[in-house]
This record gives structure tokens, C-alpha cells and sequence, in this order.
């Protein structure tokens, strides 16, 4: 189980870290100090579980986990406090489980065999068939002239940032307040999800390549857009299983 650890405090998470060595199947991907850099890490490395810090400055804890929410496929979380008055919160954001300061091994492991988190396999929209029909035709989105209708067929991708989406489509580009959670299960059918911000039409994949200058990134080649986009790690799989599929 691939986990980040986030916490304003750096012998926190070298705490957290050997504890976690101590079990087996567990490896610490990326760990972050505030909850904007928690975010950020997150989007990048897509991680099974977060032990997540409720207090720091900025964006806390429980604003970092709401945030997550909007994930197709949200990490498992696990709050981490010296303050136990924080608990109804952390509940109140879909976290898994709540430990307080200083963690003991013990209870850590306890919270380690609560966490379940669904595989692939499980996801909602798996075996569609590949002539089913959206649920919706279009997008609405308000542009100068006021409401414009785009078409499921004309749209290339949607990408996500913060609050807006950008729909990407054969005549240009338009924001929408929908997030891509909502839109991947509108959409399921024609779209597939690259990346936790790029969810693209499949009819307009041409292919896969990785970058030069480094192994670990790879970019999707999509006709009609500005450029190459992002394929996260976890989802390098399903999309090379896709173009393998269709060629």
C-alpha cells in the first residue's frame, strides 16, 4: 500500500515513517509539511492511504481531506492529532481512523487493519458496454453570449484545477463548475480517467509515449488538444490495457 504522510512537524513524520516500516506492505511515497504541499503531493503520486495531520497552518487536515473527496477513487485517510477534541471533525471528513499523539505501534496497526480500500475491479462503471450512451448529451457552460451547449461528441477532455473544470472541446475551451467525480460517472461510457485531473474522450487517444528526460512520467497523445497530457502512475495500466485493446 503505496502512503503519504503529511505533518507540519519533521520528527512527526520520521516517527510515522519507522513506524510504518515495522509493517509489512506498506511503502512511504512522498511526505509533505502543510496542506497545500499535501495536496499537490497527492495529486502526484495518487496514494492508497494519507496520515494526515489535523492541525497546521493554511490548509489543515480536515480541509485537505474534504478536498480529496472530489478524487474518483479517494485515499484512505488517517488523522493524526495531539488534540482529541478534533475527533467529530475528522469523522465528519470520511476519515478512516483517528489516532492521537504520541502514536503508539499498537493502535497504529489497529488502524492500518480498518483501512479497506476498493481495487479497480471494483469501481463503479467496469464493464460498460463500449456502445453505451452517456447519461447526458451535453455540458452547459456560461460563456459571454450566455448559456452554451456542448455536445458529448465535440468534447476532447475535461481538466480539473481547484474550483473549475476546463472543457476541452473541437471549438475552443469553456469552464464549468462541475467536478470530474461528477462528470466521469455522466460521461463513463466515452471518457476514460488518466489522471486525477484529465478525464479523455477515447475516441480521441492516439497513443502513448514517456518523456525523455524521465522515466517515471509518461504522456498521453490526444488529437484535438493543445498538447500531450499526464498519465498518473496508477493509471498507466488501464491505459496502456486500452490502446492495447483497440490497436
Amino acid at each position: 500500500m503505496r502512503v503519504v504522510v503529511v505533518d507540519d512537524e519533521p520528527l512527526a513524520r520520521d516517527r510515522i515513517k519507522r513506524l510504518l516500516s515495522e509493517f509489512p506492505g506498506y511503502e512511504v511515497v512522498g511526505e509533505a509539511g502543510d496542506g497545500e504541499s499535501a495536496l499537490d503531493l497527492i495529486d502526484e503520486e495518487e496514494p492508497d492511504l494519507v496520515l494526515l495531520d489535523i492541525r497546521m497552518g493554511g490548509i489543515d487536515g480536515v480541509q485537505v481531506a474534504r478536498s480529496l473527496q472530489d478524487m474518483e477513487l479517494p485515499p484512505a485517510v488517517i488523522f493524526t492529532t495531539a488534540y482529541s477534541e478534533h475527533a467529530l471533525s475528522a469523522f465528519d471528513a470520511n476519515a478512516q481512523a483517528y489516532l492521537l499523539k504520541p502514536i503508539r505501534a499498537e493502535k497504529l496497526k489497529e488502524a492500518l487493519m480498518r483501512i479497506r480500500r476498493p481495487n479497480r475491479a471494483q469501481r463503479p462503471g467496469n464493464g460498460v458496454a463500449v456502445d453505451a450512451k452517456p447519461k447526458r448529451e451535453f455540458v452547459l457552460a456560461t460563456a459571454r453570449e450566455g448559456l452554451t451547449r456542448i455536445p458529448a461528441e465535440d468534447i476532447v477532455c475535461f481538466i480539473a484545477d481547484q474550483k473549475y473544470t476546463t472543457v476541452c472541446h473541437l471549438h475552443g475551451e469553456v469552464l464549468i463548475e462541475e467536478s470530474l467525480k461528477t462528470l466521469e460517472e455522466d460521461f463513463a461510457p466515452w471518457f476514460l480517467r488518466v489522471h486525477r485531473k484529465a478525464l479523455v474522450a477515447t475516441r480521441f487517444i492516439s497513443g502513448l509515449e514517456r518523456e525523455r528526460q524521465g522515466e517515471q512520467h509518461h504522456w498521453l497523445r490526444v488529437r484535438h488538444a493543445a498538447r500531450p497530457l499526464p498519465v498518473s502512475r496508477r493509471r498507466l495500466a488501464e491505459v496502456r490495457r486500452f490502446i492495447t485493446d483497440q490497436s
